[in-house]
């Protein structure tokens, strides 16, 4: 999803190639321009690809073979560093964890979201074939890498009935129970640092080359294709199996259940469904 994403916002810039490009005018331009090229390369077929990612300035044939060409080039570089990107957040989300979950009676409150950073996952399947690709790739997963970490270290739950037994549980001690599995964005959290202006903005600065070809429309579709995807994650995978256990201190014989206090909640690796 995130590929097709990124191309259709890519292909809203409605970019033309050659850059910049006037068809000559006046005398003689205007007449010697076309008759410089044979009538079927005047005229000509621009690609089929949909959504085109450029437009051909002309139909010209050299006009059409320039937008074949960076339609194939800036395709495959826009697929190649979102499959990397998708593979990176796969990979965390199996390996990522929360830690810290604070439990008294039913409710949970804060905890820590821990996960390995993604930038070295991206980098590690982005495309570097070329020096401009591999320059490109280490700005576009340095900047998700870092968004990302500053976004999870923000969640944290906000008081939430996870556990409606431990209200009144009939022993001395909580046995570990998983909680009531809750979407990510029931949760507080903070997605500043992975707003598409934001990114883009410091992709671009780390980027610090302003005549680097189409880096701007490149660095916005990706990051939009980011940002979709990244919503209907926030709404569609669920916190699960944070294991929660905790004292029951005012449980006695004669008053077999009690609340737990100061519990304390674990997710094992994977939780995030």
């Amino acid at each position: 999803m995130m590929k097709q994403l990124a191309r259709l916002k890519f292909s809203s810039f409605g970019l033309k190639v050659p850059t910049n490009w006037q068809t000559p005018a006046g005398d003689p331009e205007g007449s010697q321009y076309p008759n410089a090229f044979k009538p079927e390369e005047r005229n000509t077929a621009p690609d089929t690809v949909v959504p085109p990612l450029f437009m051909p300035a002309t139909l010209n044939k050299y006009h059409t073979d320039t937008q074949k060409m960076h339609n194939a080039e800036i395709g495959k570089f826009l697929d190649g560093i979102v499959t990397a990107i998708c593979s990176a957040w796969g990979k965390w989300q199996t390996m990522a964890s929360m830690t810290g979950v604070i439990i008294n009676a039913a409710v949970a409150s804060v905890g820590q979201v821990v996960g390995p950073p993604i930038t070295p996952f991206i980098l590690a399947e982005a495309p570097k074939a070329k020096p401009s690709e591999a320059k490109y790739s280490q700005v576009i997963a340095t900047v998700i890498g870092n968004a990302w970490l500053a976004y999870t270290a923000t969640i944290k739950i906000p008081g939430l009935p996870w556990y409606p037994a431990f209200a009144a549980f009939p022993a001395p001690v909580a046995a570990p129970m998983p909680n009531i599995p809750t979407p990510v964005i029931a949760l507080t959290q903070v997605t500043a640092s992975l707003e598409v202006s934001m990114m883009k903005m410091q992709m671009v600065g780390m980027l610090a080359d302003p005549m680097a070809p189409f880096h701007k429309e490149l660095f916005e579709a990706v990051c939009d294709g980011f940002d979709k995807c990244f919503k209907i994650w926030q709404a569609s995978t669920m916190v699960t199996n944070v294991l929660g256990f905790g004292p029951v201190p005012s449980w006695t014989p004669l008053s077999p259940a009690g609340p737990v206090v100061m519990g304390t909640g674990n997710m094992t690796p994977g939780g995030f469904t």
